[in-house]
């Protein structure tokens, strides 16, 4: 026991020297290599129109089939095939001799009425004259006076008869029900048509056109919700609609919603909206496949931050890098939402003003301090448009030189491709 006291007092003496060289030499090492630089962005709310993608497809506003009205046979085709035409245009020709045929006798038994009524009125006036005098005997008069009313119905009926001989005669002339672009010729001539019987053709009116899309019931019923709760707000602008083509392409005119259906597909679980679209040029086509984006409100104080800046852990949960104050980086785990163009949408998990890593994840450690800078997406979509054979001499740029220090391009061109 007498030798323990001096050996621990020079042993701990022994061990403070080493730890101030140790501390002495991290200082220096401090020194030498100052605070990796990365690129932040401060997390900013804004008020975010709440779009949704949906699938449906392009319908005429008025469809109609050309149908003859008379019998017989078809001696012409006057319409151009896949034209414009206008309603009330010639379409085909039934030969008409049958139903002229029929105009000119209903005429002459018109005439033959009209003759006969003639005589009964001029006989029921003479018995009238007659009864005056006290000639003719009440009956003679009564008989007299109906036989007037039976010619002035005789007439009636020959005259309904030759009208519609007239309009037979008319309805030879198959006319365009509306306008629009007409299809192929289902008929030709020396075809045998029946009234009301086989389709002529199809007219379909095509400025402005619907498009018929589908919504889940779900998303219907979560908007409502979201609108009660306060989440959303409405939007008067929220039943204006666009058109993805099936290129890829958005349609140059926007259109309007017109209504959602009262019932949910028992089958699929979707309900049916429809929009209406301009297409002064033609180029929505019957049954074309679309995508529709429709505003359904407005999302206020929602959370964007750029996609690269979510990192996923090994679980496969959504976490950021933030920088406090002190310019000390901590890990934050935060819920994902929708994706809007090449921004994500953090339902949960950060705050209004505060600021994320979005390059130079891989000199970054939780706890550690970090030198930030403003991230600037321009400047990235501009390093993004180079060719493929310039990006090795930009990774060499961005090594470390031998002292430690690191070109501030090269640190932020390793973020960047951290992030992708």
């Amino acid at each position: 026991m007498r030798f323990t006291r001096p050996f621990s007092i020079a042993t701990l003496c022994a061990l403070m020297i080493l730890a101030g060289c140790k501390e002495e030499q991290a200082q220096q090492a401090d020194a030498a290599f100052p605070p990796p630089q990365v690129a932040v962005v401060t997390v900013k709310a804004e008020v975010l129109p709440l779009t949704n993608d949906l699938p449906g497809r392009i319908a005429a506003t008025r469809t109609a089939e050309v149908r003859p009205r008379v019998s017989g046979i078809i001696v012409e085709r006057v319409f151009e095939q896949g034209s414009m035409v206008q309603q009330g245009d010639v379409l085909y020709r039934i030969d008409p001799k049958p139903f002229q045929v029929q105009v000119d006798s209903a005429e002459a038994t018109l005439r033959r009425a009209q003759a006969v009524q003639m005589q009964a009125r001029q006989a029921a006036d003479r018995q009238e004259q007659l009864r005056k005098s006290n000639v003719a005997s009440a009956q003679q008069y009564d008989d007299a006076v109906a036989q007037l009313a039976q010619a002035d119905a005789d007439v009636g009926i020959a005259d309904a008869g030759l009208a519609s001989a007239q309009l037979n005669l008319e309805y030879a002339n198959v006319t365009a029900p509306i306008s629009g672009r007409i299809g192929r010729a289902l008929i030709t001539e020396g075809a045998l048509v029946s009234a009301s019987g086989e389709n002529m053709a199809t007219i379909q009116q095509l400025d402005p056109v619907y498009a018929d899309f589908t919504q889940p019931a779900t998303d219907l019923m979560r908007l409502r919700k979201a609108l009660e709760d306060g989440a959303l707000i409405d939007d008067s602008n929220a039943a204006d609609v666009k058109l993805l083509l099936d290129d890829g392409t958005t349609y140059a005119h926007d259109g309007k919603l017109l209504f959602s259906e009262a019932a949910v597909d028992a089958s699929t679980g979707q309900v049916t909206l429809r929009g209406e679209f301009p297409n002064p040029e033609g180029d929505l086509l019957p049954g074309m496949y679309v995508r529709v984006l429709i505003e359904q409100g407005v999302q206020k104080d929602a959370i964007l931050v750029p996609q690269q800046a979510v990192q996923r852990d090994s679980s496969g949960r959504a976490q950021v890098y933030v920088v406090n104050d002190e310019n000390k980086t901590s890990i934050r785990q935060v819920t994902v939402g929708r994706a809007v163009d090449t921004r994500w949408v953090v339902t949960d998990g950060l705050k209004n003003g505060e600021k994320i890593i979005v390059e130079g994840f891989q000199k970054v450690q939780p706890g550690g301090e970090v030198a930030p800078a403003e991230w600037t997406p321009a400047a990235e979509a501009l390093s993004g448009d180079q060719p493929a054979e310039a990006a090795p001499a930009k990774t060499d740029e961005a090594a470390p030189s031998p002292d430690g220090d690191t070109a501030g391009d090269g640190s932020d061109a390793a973020p960047a491709t951290e992030a992708k």
